[in-house]
């Protein structure tokens, strides 16, 4: 039922107001507040309904906050004293979907533990009801006046910038209220709220942020800023108009964060970039499977300053466990307000990275002899997820798709040719184990 990032498919389909009733009964079972909140689909109305009926069957209220970004959400769970938190949202897929997040009080996304426990709860079908006179209540509040205020405390600029913010029709318009208050002379794209995303597909990618890098590029912008559906990912264009790659980003974020002898939590598919540009100032990166609720796990950790993933999910955990889009726009621009972002950029050094897939409708089977023979043959391989092999100089990922049947390849290298020779290595293991 869940995924690493929760419950998420079609409407009427995967995803229904029957299954939102039975996962607020479950929640429920073992909450007396929950805060709830969704995105900007309109399945999502009959959706946090159906939800927040289901808490009050179980005697929990529930606190709704309405249209709200999922990090407005997270963080509330905490600021309302609340034991969970639950967001309808499908982030940055299509339209037609939609699903659900669940949240801890810090922040933190439900972990493996906790997501099966609710999963066990809804199959069972069997609620603990309160009494016709012990339901819940639902009162609705708002949490963007206060997430706007801990993103202005949690920033100081040396000067007030341009900035541009892409909120791709979704629920990061506290991005554009935090960065007013702190002085910024800010323009919006795609402001409007609207499931259907007519400005462009949530998903903040360089291809789908075209307008955004030519109108920071062709007027006196700094910095230009994209969210996804939901404002859980940013991602930026620099002045110039060069969408910034998310290893770039990660680099520029965390060695922001990072101070010497800590660790930065990423994923096995991260860049060499990232490890060589924060190596330089005494940080070590941490490798993590892939997916915000791995790196966040791992950021909960002792001496685990910032965890970021290249997709654009950016936490710090000082501040919330919670990927935040919001706060890292102010973070960025904070950056750029003391050095432009393209010059930022210049100093990480990038490398060749090849990326492919083949298909095969017997992923588990295929990764299962490509894990004997990779670790028959190399010396440093990880199956932390898929299978790494790190050869000093460069690496390969083996990993099968969580949602398509497909097993992936990625291979960086420093040099042009030796990563295609990496990658040519990778491919041929992986075409072997197909047969």
């Amino acid at each position: 039922m869940f995924g690493t990032s929760g419950i998420r498919g079609p409407v009427g389909d995967e995803v229904t107001a029957a299954l939102a009733l039975s996962v607020g009964r479950a929640l429920g079972a073992d909450a007396d507040r929950v805060v709830v909140g969704r995105d900007a689909r309109e399945s999502g109305r009959a959706l946090v309904d159906a939800l927040t009926a289901g808490l009050r069957e179980t005697g929990t209220d529930a606190v709704d906050l309405g249209l709200a970004a999922t990090p407005t959400v997270a963080r509330s769970v905490g600021w309302r004293d609340a034991d969970a938190g639950a967001v309808v949202t499908a982030s940055h897929n299509p339209p037609a979907d939609n699903g659900i997040k669940l949240w801890q009080p810090s922040g933190q996304a439900f972990d493996g533990d906790q997501r099966a426990a609710i999963a066990e709860r809804v199959e069972a079908d069997d609620p603990p009801f309160a009494s016709w006179d012990a339901f819940g209540d639902r009162v609705h509040r708002s949490g963007r006046e206060r997430h706007v205020a801990a993103l202005v405390s949690a920033v100081d600029l040396d000067r007030p910038l341009s900035v541009v913010v892409d909120a791709g029709n979704g629920t990061g318009g506290v991005t554009a209220d935090a960065l007013a208050r702190l002085g910024c002379e800010v323009e919006t794209l795609n402001a409007r709220p609207d499931g259907a995303f007519p400005g462009r597909p949530s998903e903040p990618t360089a291809g789908n942020c075209g307008s955004l890098a030519t109108l920071a590029g062709e007027t006196d912008a700094d910095v230009g800023i994209a969210h996804d559906g939901d404002a859980d990912r940013m991602r930026a264009a620099t002045a110039a108009g060069e969408f910034l790659s998310g290893d770039v980003t990660l680099a520029l974020l965390a060695r922001a964060a990072a101070s010497e002898g800590d660790h930065v939590a990423a994923p096995v598919d991260t860049s060499l970039a990232v490890d060589d540009h924060l190596a330089a100032a005494g940080v070590e990166v941490t490798r993590t499977r892939v997916g915000d609720v791995y790196v966040a796990e791992r950021a909960s950790e002792d001496r685990v300053a910032f965890g970021g993933e290249p997709s654009g999910a950016w936490i710090w955990p000082g501040e919330t466990l919670c990927p935040d889009g919001p706060l890292a726009a102010c973070k960025l621009v904070a950056l750029a307000s003391e050095r432009p972002l393209a010059a930022r950029a210049s100093d990480v050094e990038t490398y060749p990275i090849r990326r492919d897939s083949v298909e095969t409708d017997e992923k588990a089977a295929v990764m299962e002899r490509v894990g004997e023979r990779v670790t028959a043959e190399y010396d440093d391989v990880s199956t932390l997820d898929g299978v790494r092999v790190d050869l000093g100089d460069a690496w390969f990922l083996l990993r099968a798709s969580g949602t398509e049947p497909v097993v992936r390849i990625t291979a960086e290298a420093r040099d042009a040719d030796r990563a295609e020779a990496v990658f040519a290595e990778a491919r041929d293991l992986l075409t072997d184990a197909t047969r």
